[in-house]
């Protein structure tokens, strides 16, 4: 008996043990991303600052709805500047909006996309952005493209708040350099190893009726650029 007792007792700490380690993997914490390496050099940089007509593009289907996108004078109150930003307000004074008019209730969802993908040197470890959801549940991710051209989506998170908003996501490392979002490899030379393509908005069925305006400002990433400020000068790059 006692021996059954002490295996059942074993039994259960693995498998919190286990539990623990898979949670973990799955829900990384974006105060931890880096944390875990002394040879890091994490520094926010800005993707976009929502400044430029024709950069972005606005798509739903035809059967669940009309779609308009234009830029407004505006910007979150409560947003900081980069350090390379300060006294350059100025240039900072637009923000993107999108309105959806529904036909129907239903899963609707509709995407914004860059009119080019926007590479982030380094390795990303977030991605953050501005936005004002206007009290609507419905649900935002930011489409990226990897190292070897393939396509992910990353959860923002849910628009049902008032007001401006920083999202962020965590981009998980790859748990071998082949699966998941690989961003650097050995074998295929160098280039950018994450691009962002847009951003797509999964909408509550109970809420996608009449009009729905959401606004858009300052996309960001923190990445790490240890290899490429440590780069040695006289060392060759293999982008050829």
């Amino acid at each position: 008996m006692k021996k059954f007792l002490t295996f059942g007792v074993l039994a259960i700490l693995t498998s919190g043990f286990i539990f623990a380690q898979t949670s973990s993997l799955q829900e990384p914490n974006p105060e931890n991303v880096g944390a875990d390496s002394a040879m890091a050099s994490l520094r926010e940089v800005s993707l976009d600052k929502f400044e430029r007509e024709g950069s972005w593009k606005v798509h739903i289907s035809s059967d669940d709805g009309t779609i308009a996108a234009r830029l407004f004078e505006g910007s979150p109150s409560m947003k900081e500047p980069l350090a390379e930003d300060e006294g350059k307000e100025d240039e900072d004074k637009m923000v993107y909006g999108v309105r959806v008019d529904f036909f129907k209730r239903g899963k609707n969802s509709f995407t914004i996309k860059s009119a080019r993908p926007i590479p982030i040197e380094g390795t990303t470890k977030t991605i953050s952005l501005w936005v004002c959801g206007r009290n609507q549940s419905h649900d935002m991710y930011v489409l990226v493209q990897d190292y070897f051209g393939s396509n992910f989506e990353l959860y923002l998170g849910n628009l049902g708040f008032s007001g401006w908003k920083k999202l962020t996501c965590v981009v998980p490392p790859s748990p071998d350099g082949e699966h998941g979002i690989v961003q650097s490899s050995a074998y295929y030379g160098d280039k950018p190893g994450l691009k962002v393509l847009g951003f797509r908005i999964d909408c509550n069925p109970m809420q996608a009726r009449g009009s729905y305006y959401m606004y858009l400002d300052d996309l960001r990433a923190v990445t790490d650029l240890y290899d490429m400020e440590n780069h040695d000068e006289d060392d060759m790059l293999d982008n050829w």
